[in-house]
């Protein structure tokens, strides 16, 4: 059983709804039912949504695959923690006010160590077990 890459599922769920209902509820204050009606602040939580649905789904096969792997429970809690973190600074600098580039920046960095950091852990795991 995925644990491990349980728990951070859930997290990054949560994360996920509420980065829907920014977007839903910024189409209703600007009554657009579809793409971002010209509004910048739309098209920020749209794109903050996106990019999200298009890094979590790796970043989560990369984590299972270790854990399913049987790679030590402490190495997945700390790649998962990374890409998650990344995850989570992301969506935090488009859900502020005024979007926090830093932050944005901070996030993707994060991210892409992250997946990274998974890719290579995922490479080397099978490389040994190849070769014991």
């Amino acid at each position: 059983m995925l644990k491990l890459t349980a728990i951070y599922a859930a997290i990054l769920t949560f994360v996920y709804v509420k980065l829907t209902l920014n977007v839903i509820n910024l189409r209703r204050q600007n009554e657009v039912s579809l793409g971002d009606g010209g509004r910048e602040d739309l098209q920020q939580a749209i794109r903050s949504h996106g990019n999200f649905a298009e890094y979590v789904p790796l970043g989560l096969i990369l984590l299972g695959c270790l854990e399913a792997n049987h790679i030590h429970w402490t190495i997945v809690l700390l790649l998962g923690g990374v890409f998650t973190a990344g995850r989570l600074f992301y969506a935090k600098a488009f859900l502020e006010a005024t979007p926090n580039t830093e932050l944005r920046v901070k996030g993707m960095k994060f991210t892409l160590w992250g997946l990274q950091a998974l890719a290579a852990t995922n490479v080397i795991a099978l490389i040994i077990q190849i070769i014991l």
